[in-house]
């Protein structure tokens, strides 16, 4: 029987801090639980913010902490054309169109919506859900539209995506870092409303990506922060309608700042080569993380 796989995904757009060191942790005493492989990749389709040495800075706080990975390390920007062919794929099927409407245009639609007194849906993370009026526009008229350069995002028909599943949406999460027990989660993508599927110059997005990477690399361990929790509605609607295996999931407590928020890469006071700076150790900052 294979062994089971992890995985940690950090994005080089910015230094790891505390909460990155938690995620890290977590799935490297997690995998060696139950003898899993641990793998380390870099989320990287954004290569305007997403630089080498960023990726450089990421491997030394890792190893500086005890970290150990197999290699190679999967590097996302590498790999466009896999995602581009799952990409196609959910073309073929016509299960993402084109959306056209600028921010401006979004805008508008929702501020005229909500001037008759009516609230407009919003997702998880609290950004107004896409209108979707695109979804009513003529193949003709799209293609023309492609043709003559104007910018638009692929995204996701969630309703028509839900309306071929076989049955009910759901994933398994594990209860506690020991694994000792799992429960059935329904999922919800409908409450992200037409997600991101891929942009016109970029041929993916963190969703498709993602799912892509952990069927590729047989990730069969889903180990992130609580802020992923509810973007796992969405992954797992891409994995049925795709085909993909379906991995467990356990999202871990957030490590918040003063202000109770989570942690960001902007908060340097919290980074790791800043503390390491300031004299902490490996040891320290488990004790900080409460490991």
């Amino acid at each position: 029987m294979a062994a089971p796989v992890f995985r940690f995904a950090p994005s080089p757009n910015g230094e790891l801090h505390l909460g990155h060191a938690l995620s890290a942790l977590t799935n490297q005493e997690m995998a060696a639980t139950i003898g899993g492989r641990l793998l380390l990749r870099t989320e990287d389709i954004d290569v305007t913010r997403c630089t080498p040495e960023f990726e450089a800075a990421i491997l030394n706080d890792l190893a500086w902490l005890g970290m150990a990975w197999e290699e190679p390390v999967r590097r996302q920007s590498e790999h466009f054309g896999e995602y581009e062919t799952a990409l196609e794929r959910l073309k073929q099927d016509e299960l993402v169109y084109p959306a056209f409407m600028s921010r401006g245009e979004i805008r508008g639609a929702i501020m005229e919506h909500e001037a008759s007194g009516k609230s407009w849906p919003r997702d998880p993370d609290g950004a107004p859900l896409y209108p979707g009026t695109d979804k009513k526009m003529s193949k003709r008229e799209r293609q023309r539209r492609i043709d003559s350069g104007a910018p638009f995002a692929w995204r996701l028909d969630t309703a028509e995506a839900l309306a071929r599943l076989p049955g009910e949406l759901n994933w398994r999460e594990w209860t506690d870092g020991a694994m000792t027990a799992t429960a059935d989660i329904a999922a919800n993508p409908q409450q992200w409303g037409d997600v991101i599927i891929a942009r016109r110059e970029i041929p993916t997005s963190y969703h498709l990506s993602v799912v892509i990477d952990d069927a590729l690399q047989g990730v069969s361990h889903v180990v992130r922060g609580l802020d992923l929790y509810f973007a796992t509605s969405v992954q797992r609607l891409l994995q049925q309608v795709l085909g993909l295996p379906q991995p467990s999931y356990f999202h871990h407590r957030l490590v918040l700042g003063p202000d109770g928020r989570k942690l960001s890469k902007s908060q340097r006071d919290t980074g790791l080569a800043a503390l390491r700076k300031a004299g902490e150790t490996p040891e320290t900052v488990r004790a900080m993380l409460g490991l």
